[in-house]
């Protein structure tokens, strides 16, 4: 049986490798960790975020959405996926949002069920996108005026990580992985192992990542520690974790996502779980209601390969901003957005994407065609607004 080697994913043409890899983890270094806590903290990030926040300030419940460690009370809100938008409804910011468990959150005094819950002011943390990360706390301090939040920069002690690859289950770890048994809590407790798991008693979890199953598991940790279920043999480089999102077409980050450019419904986010159409009012919220309620978005992000004339893939031609037409008709289809070895994503056409000729090309390098796929996530309107699209 092939065991899995993090080293030998290199670039696109180990894609084939990671599909058929086990759970892996990477350590984002594109992303960075803020904190936002106040009385207004729940307030300020609903006026401005395009997902309904307000669940964080509802009482924690059971959830399945974390991996569950032994004796640890799955008593955890859920992470939240939402943007921070221009007041013309395009792109900024995106944000991965943490309310942190309380201690008496996790465990009553018996030990033996969940905790009655703070009732105090709730501290909300957010995975951001490391290369805007001073503009992201300017813009932010620009928007809070009056309002009782304070907004803390935490890139030096938390790390963002995220846990995918093939199998991957959200099944117990002491099941899926059974070294991890001896994390967690109450009797014959590993001080070590807790600590590495939950990050000094603040209770810091691997979670379902909030916009797909099939992405596998995300969370923040404590910095200069692995988190849970990582081990040297199975951590690799953040690379492969763009590999892995480009198989499935789902962008992150401002540099993947154009600033000040993008759609947000072009590039999926109803799909990932990143809009509420019915928590009020936010910035940017008249563009993408208007859009939304239209019922049709013609075009979208969508997972490419880039082959050349005889099928074979072509790694690392293809760049970022690279026109795809069609040339039969000389139409234009639309551009690529992201571009590692032989795969990318790029914002189409639906009714040039899917025409079944797979006779799109890259503008000005007429021999490297563009393969587009079908992410099998997507929900079945989304062909039929590509079959009204094509009638159109």
């Amino acid at each position: 049986m092939n065991r899995f080697r993090p080293s030998l994913l290199v670039h696109g043409r180990c894609l084939h490798h990671l599909q058929n890899a086990g759970p892996v983890c990477s350590h984002l270094k594109s992303r960075s960790v803020i904190r936002f806590s106040g009385p207004d903290t729940i307030k300020f990030l609903q006026g401005l975020l395009t997902n309904d926040v307000r669940r964080f300030g509802e009482p924690p419940c059971e959830d399945n959405s974390a991996i569950p460690t032994p004796n640890v009370a799955s008593v955890v809100v859920p992470p939240m996926y939402a943007a921070l938008l221009t007041p013309q409804g395009r792109f900024l910011y995106d944000f991965f949002l943490y309310r942190p468990p309380q201690p008496e959150e996790k465990l009553d005094r018996t030990g033996s069920g969940p905790g009655s819950g703070s009732g105090g002011s709730v501290e909300i943390l957010a995975d951001v996108d490391r290369s805007l990360l001073d503009e992201l706390l300017a813009t932010l301090k620009k928007y809070r005026l009056r309002s009782k939040v304070d907004i803390e920069n935490l890139a030096e002690d938390f790390s963002c990580w995220q846990r995918y690859g093939w199998n991957l289950s959200g099944k117990t770890p002491a099941v899926e992985e059974p070294e991890a048994a001896s994390v967690g809590w109450g009797g014959g407790v590993d001080r070590s192992g807790k600590s590495a798991s939950h990050g000094n008693d603040v209770g810091w979890l691997w979670f379902k990542d909030p916009r797909l199953d099939c992405l596998g598991f995300r969370g923040i940790f404590p910095s200069g520690r692995s988190p849970p279920l990582v081990e040297s043999d199975k951590e690799t480089d953040e690379e492969n974790y763009l590999l892995w999102r480009l198989g499935k077409g789902v962008a992150e980050g401002s540099t993947e996502i154009p600033k000040g450019e993008a759609i947000p419904l072009e590039y999926n986010f109803t799909g990932l779980n990143g809009i509420s159409f019915d928590k009020g009012c936010y910035v940017g919220q008249e563009l993408i209601a208007r859009t939304h309620h239209r019922g049709v978005i013609r075009k979208r992000l969508l997972p490419l390969k880039f082959l050349d004339n005889n099928g074979k893939e072509v790694e690392g031609r293809v760049a970022p901003g690279s026109e795809v037409i069609n040339p039969a008709s000389n139409k234009k289809a639309g551009s690529v957005t992201t571009a590692l070895g032989f795969c990318g994503t790029g914002v189409l056409r639906l009714d040039e994407a899917f025409k079944g000729s797979n006779s799109l090309i890259i503008q000005g390098q007429e021999d490297i065609k563009v393969e587009t796929i079908r992410p099998d996530w997507w929900p079945s309107e989304w062909f039929q607004d590509q079959k009204h699209t094509a009638m159109a």
